[in-house]
């Protein structure tokens, strides 16, 4: 994919513009968004995406317009597993529903700064080492495995509880108080540290470990830099106003760790595939390449698609059933 230096100037720019401009707005009027202006700010965000995707298709190929179609829905459904994680996070620490706008929005240009990192590691990889594939694909068949596993023992999520937070809330002399992004304040002529660098640390760490299922996953639709990155920004944008939209409905899709585990499975023997297509390992087939099927970006966006319909119908389902049944006891 031929992508010249100012479609990458515009692409970062546009990109950085639409940051700094929500960090204003949020820094001058910090507070929790109405639903009105959720939607309003999500419809633009998504209308967007699906622009930039045409617009790829246009110029490039609609095979790259499909290619960025499946990686911005996975990252987006990824994204939505995310936000589950973010709001147990921000209950756990007591974030003040007035300030969580400005925690979300470092949280998320975090994300993008660490995805920008593990894109550009993960293409130098896939250029110089084609066993990498195989790699990639056994990682995500795993984090599908370990997601079902979560989901069938029923096992609570405390992202609040990896050791850096709790090296540095048992190491910092942490207050009780939050002041805005302040991360240290006087209190009686002492030092303290704000609960907002807690928050921070928090969310910096879990972005990095959302970034290793998601980049992985993105190169397993396409291998084009520009794309990966363009479907992890648009997957960004908006999530802060997803974040107030969907709270409650997040915690009806009980079904979304199944399907997004499906996802990541099927992505991951397509990455294993591939591998094999592209073999250069001396143990496999004497460092041949292996004649087997490979799966169209076609394929991968109508799995992706349906997946998602499947899980979401499935979920509102089952939710439906429950309050029925609690009714009928009640």
């Amino acid at each position: 994919m031929e992508v010249s230096t100012l479609e990458w100037g515009v692409t970062i720019g546009v990109t950085v513009a639409v940051l700094l401009f929500d960090v204003i707005v949020i820094a001058r009027d910090p507070h929790e968004p109405s639903l009105r202006e959720c939607t309003i700010a999500l419809s633009i965000y998504i209308s967007a995406a699906v622009a930039f995707g045409a617009w790829v298709w246009l110029f490039h190929g609609h095979d790259y317009g499909i290619e960025f179609y499946a990686g911005w829905l996975t990252e987006y459904s990824l994204s939505m597993d995310n936000l589950f994680v973010f709001i147990i996070l921000m209950t756990a620490l007591k974030v003040p529903r007035d300030l969580q706008q400005e925690d979300l929005m470092v949280g998320i240009i975090l994300a993008l700064v660490f995805r920008a990192i593990f894109i550009a590691l993960g293409y130098r990889l896939i250029e110089n080492f084609s066993f990498v594939f195989y790699v990639f694909g056994a990682f995500l068949v795993y984090t599908a495995y370990t997601l079902v596993q979560s989901y069938r023992s029923h096992d609570d999520e405390h992202p609040e509880d990896n050791p850096v937070v709790k090296f540095a809330q048992n190491h910092l002399n942490v207050g009780e108080e939050f002041h805005g992004l302040k991360l240290w304040y006087q209190e009686k002529g002492v030092r303290m540290v704000s609960p907002m660098l807690i928050v921070i640390i928090a969310l910096g760490t879990t972005d990095i470990l959302f970034a290793l299922d998601s980049i992985p996953a993105i190169f397993g639709i396409t291998e084009e830099p520009y794309l990966v990155f363009t479907a992890n920004v648009f997957a960004l944008m908006g999530l802060r106003q997803l974040y107030f939209l969907l709270g409650g409905l997040l915690k009806r899709l009980v079904y979304l760790s199944l399907g997004l585990s499906f996802i990541l499975a099927f992505i991951g023997v397509k990455l294993v595939l591939h591998a094999l297509h592209e073999n250069e390992l001396a143990f496999i087939n004497g460092g041949e390449k292996v004649p087997v099927f490979e799966i169209s970006s076609l394929v991968s966006l109508g799995v992706i698609i349906l997946t998602l319909v499947v899980t979401a119908v499935a979920s509102l389902t089952k939710d439906r059933a429950d309050e029925d049944s609690d009714s009928a006891r009640a």
